[in-house]
């Protein structure tokens, strides 16, 4: 007896009982080649979104033709036929896979080589322009004044034509990118671009109103920052070219209202649809929320509320997320199938059940297009329909399948879909819930206790499978959010959502609808009082973030328990994940990309200390919560002190966001004892001569002195100046300090010399003189200031001096957010460097 015999052929027949059952659940050759070209069209997409920078169009002309020469080839080969295929199933699944992965890269490259041509050319920056264009879009209010989209219909040089009619003495027309993101302050608007000035407004700015007024320009430019918020890929997405503002002070010719037209009518509805909601709704709280959940404006939701709700994991119900409109194309497809059945004429024409499907993928998307079909909004619409087409052409393909497909489908409409959280999060758990899905026969007639049971599943298996991803994204995950989602996601979805929308029509409806949203307001508010309500955790590199989702995700399947447990050692690198910090002796400087303002993170091997904390921009929107708030929640960082310089805006703004997340955080500062911040935290007057110690790390104030307090002197003249030093690097802390306190510092003999420098006052004239330079003698000099801010800083002079000593300067503009660490003293690494792709455009003067 040949003992081989047996262990030889048992591994076969296994292979073979499982290709069969693989083939009786549709896995054949052919359907796991189409799974895997599927993957290859999203995994092409994603390689080129990676770009750095774009190849001339041409170059991705040839390569669509190529690829599409080699698929037909491909399909037409014989090993397409006959036996062939079985012989060599890899060799085709590979080149078939790179084929298709080619041609995506081709076409999403050629796709944005278009678009790229469109954007607002350099020399028609920062002049003003005389534009004439249609209102595009729902108009965005706050308390500095109005934000638009204007379709441009046509741009001159301003000082040509006077008024539409008025063409003879036009100047020679000027292409501009077809849709602009305007800003029309209002009132007494303190910004880094208009400064204080009265500024005539319109009562009322609706979509599809025709007017012509003078703006200035720039091209597309956002902050740079680690796990920051991308604002030029947001502008991309969005077909914007450029942002500017309306020219409107008493200087300028007043803008024109021309026509009121019939372009965007659904914005015009949208738009009259928020304007009633706040006019019925007195608690302007809730009535953000209505708006919301109705028209799709989420600005219109308090920055607090956003807190609560995304301490409480329900951020996701009080948009127009996949969640509403699945749950409304499910209602809709009942109703319009219980509506069929009702005619024996209609059914026999069509059946009900696909007259139910057609009909509820139709309203949806009409609900979608009227929330203002927002990103989610799409993708949602695009993979109802890829569904409802498979069910209507009677395929019944795996699950993987399925999903790929509709991933594909959106990849394909919108390929930097794959930048965004949303994208993940959607369809990684539409993947789970299909993974999770055991098969099994469901009850026909299920009860009430059956269904919570359902519910309560799928919730704690989205939640256990989702943290990992939500801690690689955000750092955070709420640790109430499954309670609070179970309580929240049928109530808003079955109890406030139609009560808001049934208001469109019957107006009393909002205000039971705000009664609903204050119930559950309240709820909320108790569980984010919760001291646990959230863990956060230094956000882990994309390979430990992939590994923990894979242990999320096992975990959560329907796994017997010794398949589950092994998700365990990989939610481990997740879970114990440390940002680098400085060694011992050592300190590093991130100075965060905010704009026109100062914000320096400070870190030891222990300890951290925030240098200011940028502008405020509205009531709703400053630096601490765009910026420092989510890179310090990235880097789980504990901050010990907040040190503000002096009482300006550009560095105070952020102050409260920043102390409100960092509770244990001294604050020393200069500001006065009736100051705001005072009542949050009470200040600590920083004073030349204080000094301590962080991990072998020197700290001390130079600059003011306590004698200043008792004069009248400027704010800029009160700025803490705080050196660093390790023994053997330092760095230097300026503040907005100007000539005369400069010159102080030099007389007085303070030590000054160091190797990277913040540069007073963003680089003003009004310092950086010749003298403090040479005292200081640094390597490297930091300017945080905003793209084109109207203080011209930093000065051109001020920048020739410093070229004259050889220092080496780098702006925010270009550089992004900068960091430094003694342990290297001769690098800077920049962020917008680091990151750079090709829809980040190089700033221009």
């Amino acid at each position: 007896m040949n003992r081989n015999a047996q262990p030889t052929l048992a591994p076969l027949d296994e292979g073979l009982t499982t290709a069969r059952r693989l083939q009786r659940s549709g896995w054949t050759w052919p359907a796991g080649l189409g799974f895997v070209t599927l993957l290859a069209w999203v995994a092409g997409t994603a390689v080129q979104l990676q770009q750095r920078q774009l190849f001339e169009g041409r170059f991705y002309l040839l390569m669509v033709f190529g690829t599409a020469v080699a698929g037909a080839g491909l399909v037409s080969f014989r090993a397409f036929r006959g036996p062939g295929l079985a012989a060599r199933p890899i060799a085709v699944v590979l080149i078939a896979s790179l084929v298709v992965a080619g041609l995506a890269f081709a076409v999403t490259g050629l796709r944005a080589s278009v678009y790229v041509n469109q954007s607002l050319q350099p020399q028609f920056q920062g002049r003003d322009l005389l534009v004439t264009g249609v209102v595009a879009a729902m108009v965005q209010r706050n308390d500095t004044g109005l934000r638009f989209r204007l379709q441009v219909e046509s741009a001159h040089e301003a000082g040509g034509a006077k008024d539409a009619s008025d063409v003879t003495d036009a100047k020679p027309p000027v292409q501009l990118p077809a849709q602009i993101y305007l800003s029309w302050y209002g009132g007494v608007a303190k910004n880094a671009e208009m400064g204080a000035e009265m500024q005539r407004q319109p009562a009322g700015l609706a979509p599809g109103e025709r007017w012509q007024m003078t703006v200035r320009l720039k091209a597309p430019h956002g902050a740079s920052n680690p796990h920051g918020f991308d604002f030029e890929l947001w502008l991309w997405e969005q077909g914007l070219g450029a942002t500017g503002y309306v020219r409107s002070t008493p200087r300028d010719d007043p803008p024109k209202r021309l026509a009121q037209t019939w372009a965007h009518p659904v914005e015009q509805v949208r738009q009259s649809t928020r304007d009633a909601i706040f006019d019925r709704v007195a608690d302007r709280k809730l009535a953000g929320v209505i708006a919301a959940l109705v028209v799709g404006d989420q600005n219109a939701i308090d920055r607090a509320d956003w807190d609560i709700f995304r301490a409480t994991g329900v951020a996701h119900l009080m948009s127009i997320s996949g969640l509403h409109i699945t749950m409304f194309a499910w209602l809709a497809v009942l109703l319009v199938g219980w509506l069929w059945r009702r005619s024996a004429s209609l059914c026999r024409l069509f059946p009900a059940p696909s007259a139910g499907l057609v009909g509820g993928a139709l309203l949806a998307a009409a609900y979608a297009v009227f929330s203002g079909f927002g990103l989610p909004a799409q993708r949602t619409v695009i993979m109802l329909a890829t569904l409802g087409i498979l069910n209507l052409l009677g395929k019944r393909w795996p699950w993987p399948h399925t999903w790929m497909l509709a991933c594909a489908a959106v990849v394909l409409f919108d390929p930097w879909a794959l930048l965004q959280a949303g994208f993940w999060l959607s369809f990684v758990a539409v993947g789970i819930l299909f993974a999770a899905d055991s098969g099994s026969p469901r009850p026909q007639n299920p009860t009430l206790m059956q269904r919570l049971i359902s519910l309560l599943q799928e919730q704690w298996t989205l939640t256990l499978a989702l943290t990992p991803l939500a801690l690689l994204l955000f750092g955070q995950v709420s640790v109430i959010g499954l309670v609070a989602n179970v309580l929240a996601i049928p109530w808003v979805t079955l109890v406030v959502t139609p009560l808001a929308m049934l208001g469109a029509v019957f107006n009393p409806f909002w205000d039971v609808a705000a009664m609903a949203v204050s119930l559950l307001a309240r709820v909320l508010d108790g569980f984010a009082s919760v001291g646990f309500a959230t863990v956060t955790i230094a956000q882990a590199p994309l390979l430990f973030g992939v590994a923990g989702l894979l242990g999320g995700i096992l975990l959560a399947l329907r796994l017997p328990w010794y398949g589950r447990i092994l998700g365990l050692p990989l939610l481990v690198p997740v879970l114990i994940w440390q940002a680098p910090r400085p060694t011992m002796g050592h300190f590093e400087l991130l100075a965060a990309d905010i704009g026109q303002g100062n914000a320096v993170l400070v870190r030891t091997q222990s300890h951290a200390l925030v240098f200011d904390t940028g502008p405020r921009f509205s009531r709703e929107s400053d630096a601490g919560h765009r910026v420092l708030v989510p890179l310090l929640r990235a880097l789980d960082e504990r901050v010990d002190t907040v040190l503000l310089s002096h009482r300006d805006a550009d560095h105070t703004g952020g102050a409260q966001a920043v102390l409100a997340m960092q509770p244990q955080a001294k604050l020393l500062s200069s500001i006065e004892d009736g100051h705001e911040l005072q009542k949050i935290r009470p200040s600590t007057r920083c004073v030349a001569g204080q000094q301590w110690r962080w991990d072998g790390v020197d700290f001390e104030i130079l600059q003011p002195f306590a004698a200043d307090y008792a004069q009248a002197v400027s704010s800029n003249a009160l700025s803490c100046v705080l050196r660093i030093n390790n023994g053997q690097q330092t760095a230097l802390l300026t503040g907005d300090i100007e000539l005369a306190q400069e010159a102080r510092l030099v007389a007085v003999g303070a030590n000054l010399k160091a190797d990277v420098m913040l540069v007073p006052h963003h680089g003003s004239q009004t310092s950086s003189s010749a003298a403090f330079l040479d005292a200081v003698k640094p390597d490297f000099a930091l300017v945080q200031a905003g793209y084109r801010n109207r203080f011209g800083h930093p000065a051109a002079g001020v920048m020739l001096r410093y070229a004259e000593r050889q220092i080496k300067v780098f702006d925010s503009v270009h550089c992004g957010a900068a960091t430094w660490n003694s342990a290297k003293p001769k690098h800077m690494e920049c962020q917008r460097e680091k990151g750079l792709r090709y829809w980040h455009k190089e700033p221009s003067g």
